[in-house]
């Protein structure tokens, strides 16, 4: 008998652009939708998501985690990854990936005129958050604050 492999079916599963991030820093990811991955698929020990993102969007702003590992696939088109040490251009078939608590910020920008579809997974037990590069905020577990313990107003992390 021939092993089947269960087989996501993404149109399915709902596609947001929710973000917590309290204004301004909402702003650049306007142009990401995603779906999440993992809660349809019953898997726990890890999260997936499946990412569009739109011309002139970010995947997020430039951020690094103390205790979650991400990887990422491009799928279709390309992106601008941006790191402490500089700039990489990601096509279709490259995967990036970013180990826990390297404080390096990263994030995707699309910068061309189509939009490009990633799968970005993320594994570790996610308790203690981590910080943005570029602007004064960190996270952890439900919440935003900025980086002096000051919390931001958004309660919860979508």
């Amino acid at each position: 008998m021939e092993a089947t492999l269960p087989k996501l079916d993404l149109d399915t599963i709902p596609q947001t652009n929710a973000t917590g991030y309290p204004p301004p820093f909402d702003a650049p990811v306007q142009g990401r939708w995603y779906r999440r991955l993992a809660p349809p698929a019953g898997l726990t020990h890890f999260g997936a998501s499946h990412v569009t993102l739109a011309p002139g969007g970010w995947s997020s702003q430039r951020h690094w985690h103390a205790d979650e590992d991400e990887l990422l696939v491009m799928l279709s088109g390309e992106a601008v990854l941006v790191e402490n040490g500089g700039e990489t251009l990601l096509r279709a078939g490259d995967v990036a990936t970013f180990a826990a608590g390297v404080e390096d910020g990263h994030h995707l920008q699309n910068r061309s005129d189509t939009a490009c579809v990633f799968v970005a997974i993320g594994a570790g037990p996610r308790l203690q958050g981590g910080e943005y590069s570029d602007i004064d905020m960190r996270f952890l577990p439900g919440r935003y604050e900025r980086k002096d313990g000051t919390p931001y107003p958004t309660e919860r992390l979508p």
